[in-house]
């Protein structure tokens, strides 16, 4: 995941603590699939962003 990530993912993490039931399960979680190569901060900034009510399209 890296150190500038994993600052990322837990500053969304605290942005959203109200909304997370458990997140060191959450950390737990993306620490797992960034073992298996398959962690994306998008998807964290990007559900953040939701939360806060920005318009968020794909661009494909």
């Amino acid at each position: 995941m890296g150190p500038e990530n994993a600052a990322a993912a837990i500053a969304c993490i605290l942005e959203r603590q109200g909304h997370i039931n458990s997140a060191g399960g959450y950390l737990l979680d993306l620490t797992s699939k960034a073992r298996r190569g398959e962690f994306s901060l998008g998807p964290v900034l990007m559900a953040l962003m939701r939360a806060r009510g920005v318009q968020v399209r794909r661009v494909s």
